[in-house]
């Protein structure tokens, strides 16, 4: 019978920074409603949009960049293909107009100063990340909405059970890390060709590979551009982008590469030394997340301010670990969201609902068994390695100071990734059938200490670092 299913490609999302669950998903919420409208015959009617964002939203909303994803979203614009380099001069086109081209052809007066509310004492039942459009019509009528942004970039219409779009008829159905296992060992498959089977649901599998080829062709362009992209990130926390620094400073006497493949053959010269290979992955993770927190064009993974984890560990593999191979990459990304769709299931993807633990918790689970698959581990040995890196981030909060995806964020992608070559080439070396822990029971406990943490360290910048920190911003 059908399932509801999620597909690697809606864990791996390409989008614009700083955030999954306050820019991509509210992006995403304001063009379902403009779509809504579309179909209901009734965009050209529309005189005026009113936007209300609750709870986490509304806290730090302004940081993570809420209220220019809806303006975008509702202009028609697209993140996957928006030309992030135009994304200022759009913005201040709506300011300085009092207009916004609603759906990409529909002019309305709209003022963001006015029009967008954040409800910082307000937040909805369903979810702390509740987004509301209010559209007045010319008859007169009104016309509303409400979503959520439940992380990872997923979105759910007030009334929805679900973030997914469709029921599928999987040939191996998997709800948690037990049904992997038991198809794993049924047919004797390895954990990435399971996956490469139940994508075939959705479309031929030439497609599929060419897709994911698609999706780490996107992270390592945001590694490669973030390597080489010097100044101070926006925001106003006066944060210096280092991945360029130390890119240079790493690859000093190589530098006379003139594209990604050059630039790789420069890395790998210097050789496998520990302290070496460990500058590179921070630098990696580094310029990931430099590029997301600058609004740039990132891969959720399977969020945005955790997305430096995964291409972290994969350009690692690649370059130190002689990985340069499509069918390799393809392995470790498929298997890597599998990994991801069993948190999403069984617990959270979302900071707000769980704290970082959901975030960089999930991604280093999910590169640390993208990297055993890669390397040859057994199913098992996959398994434990995910269990392993999660085991070792539970409880982990989110405080980010200024409600901004910098700081502890972006460092906080480095550790992931470290921590998730540690617990890979400890499952490597271990034998999984003595474990103590299994992966259903970490995510299980990661579901309940998010469930059991105070809601001040869930993405509200109400506690820890975000007010112990003084800071001189502008308020939201």
């Amino acid at each position: 019978m059908p399932h509801e299913a999620i597909s690697t490609f809606d864990i791996f999302k390409i989008g614009v920074g700083p955030s999954s669950s306050h820019t991509l998903g509210p992006w995403r919420a304001a063009m379902r409603f403009v779509e809504e409208l579309r179909v209901a015959g009734e965009l050209l009617q529309v005189t005026s949009v009113r936007v209300l964002l609750y709870g986490s939203l509304a806290k730090t909303g302004k940081g993570h960049g809420t209220d220019v994803a809806v303006q975008l979203g509702l202009s028609g614009e697209d993140p996957v293909h928006f030309p992030v380099e135009e994304l200022q001069t759009r913005l201040e086109a709506i300011v300085n107009m009092g207009r916004l081209l609603l759906g990409g052809s529909h002019e309305i007066i709209f003022d963001p100063r006015e029009d967008i509310e954040f409800l910082i004492t307000e937040t909805l039942p369903f979810h702390s990340n509740g987004i509301s459009f209010l559209a007045t019509l010319s008859s007169g009528a009104n016309r509303a909405a409400t979503f959520y942004s439940i992380g990872g970039g997923f979105v759910v219409k007030e009334g929805e059970t679900s973030s997914s779009q469709q029921l599928v008829d999987l040939p191996f159905p998997i709800n948690d890390a037990a049904d992997l296992q038991h198809w794993c060992i049924k047919t004797g498959l390895s954990i990435h060709e399971i996956v490469l089977e139940n994508e075939s649901a959705w479309r031929p599998e030439v497609a599929t590979r060419s897709m994911g080829i698609q999706i780490w062709n996107v992270m390592q362009d945001c590694i490669y551009r973030g390597c080489h992209t010097a100044g101070v990130l926006p925001g106003g926390l006066d944060v210096n982008r280092r991945a360029a620094d130390l890119n240079k400073k790493l690859l000093a006497g190589h530098a006379g590469y003139q594209d990604k493949k050059g630039w790789i053959d420069a890395i790998r010269s210097g050789g496998n030394d520990f302290k070496y290979t460990l500058d590179w992955v921070s630098c990696f993770a580094l310029a990931v997340n430099e590029e997301n927190a600058a609004f740039g064009r990132v891969v959720t993974a399977p969020t945005n301010g955790a997305a430096g984890v995964i291409p972290a560990v994969l350009q690692y593999y690649i370059c130190f670990c002689n990985g340069y191979s499509e069918d390799k990459i393809l392995a470790f990304l498929f298997t890597a969201a599998q990994i991801g769709t069993l948190f999403k299931k069984g617990a959270t993807l979302s900071a707000a609902m769980g704290g970082c633990q959901a975030e960089i918790g999930v991604s280093s689970a999910m590169a640390a068994a993208g990297l055993t698959e890669a390397m040859g581990g057994t199913q098992r040995q996959v398994l434990m390695a995910a269990e392993i890196a999660m085991e070792h981030h539970l409880g982990l909060t989110c405080d980010p100071i200024g409600g901004l995806v910098q700081v502890p964020c972006i460092e906080r992608n480095t550790m992931g990734a470290i921590k998730a070559i540690t617990a890979s080439q400890l499952a490597l070396q271990s034998a999984p059938d003595l474990a103590k822990v299994s992966l259903d029971a970490v995510i299980r406990t990661m579901w309940e200490t998010a469930q059991d943490m105070n809601h001040k360290y869930k993405e509200t910048a109400d506690g820890g670092l975000a007010i112990n920190v003084p800071l001189s911003l502008p308020e939201c």
